[in-house]
């Protein structure tokens, strides 16, 4: 048997319309799962490039928007990938931008695993989760205060979910993406200063493709990681080394 097969399984990934996403969807795609997309947009771009996909409207802007989904088929792959960012100075920040923030980054992830779990755990069965956090679950990051409380939360949720259900077989993992080339970069690598300052910081020297998150994500979800329990794993070519 393959270790980093994942044939047979069943994967949900939110936020699977772009970016991130779309990488994590099509690589559990390409190792053999069947993949549901969850996005509060079309998904029909990344359903493209699967030979066992489909899609379901969800928008965590409610956090409660899982509470339903894994009650009504089997699924043992669970993803949180979507978020949002609100950018100003701490100063200026908002109320509305710290709740939408939280709502979507942290409420909506820690509902969501409540929700997979409740499911795997009644049915006595496996799972895998895997939840995206951030270089800003481990830095402070500037001008982005919900953003950075919210990823901070994400890697202590991962952490306090695998002390609950690791020994109930469910792993409970996160990746740190580092700074990765997708829509929501654009103008930071357009930006001549910008972009030289973050790549004389990375000694991989690149900008990571969303492949490179994708690619993690499967070897979290397959066999192979069976004994890996609240991880919080930094893909960043580096970055947190320097």
């Amino acid at each position: 048997m393959n270790p980093f097969s994942l044939e047979g399984k069943t994967a949900l990934v939110t936020g699977a319309n772009t970016g991130i996403g779309q990488a994590i969807a099509i690589a559990m795609g390409n190792a053999g799962a069947e993949v549901i997309c969850a996005a509060r947009r079309s998904c029909s771009e990344t359903l493209a490039s699967i030979e066992n996909g489909s899609e379901v409207q969800l928008d965590f802007a409610d956090p409660m928007a899982a509470r339903d989904v894994f009650s009504s088929r089997k699924i043992d792959i669970l993803v949180n990938n979507a978020g949002i960012i609100r950018r100003s100075d701490a100063t200026d920040f908002s109320e509305a931008d710290w709740d939408d923030v939280v709502d979507v980054n942290l409420k909506a992830v820690f509902f969501t695993c409540q929700a997979f779990g409740k499911a795997v755990l009644e049915r006595g069965g496996e799972g895998k989760i895997v939840n995206i956090a951030s270089l800003l679950s481990f830095q402070g990051g500037i001008r982005v205060p919900s953003y950075t409380a919210s990823k901070h939360g994400v890697a202590g949720i991962t952490k306090l979910l695998a002390n609950e259900w690791a020994a109930k077989g469910i792993n409970v993992n996160a990746i740190a993406p580092g700074y990765i080339a997708t829509n929501n970069t654009e103008a930071l690598r357009n930006d001549e200063v910008r972009n030289r300052q973050i790549l004389e910081r990375i000694p991989a020297g690149r900008w990571g493709e969303a492949s490179d998150i994708g690619e993690t994500a499967v070897f979290l979800a397959s066999p192979a990681a069976k004994y890996i329990h609240g991880a919080v794993l930094n893909v960043d070519g580096g970055w947190l080394a320097r």
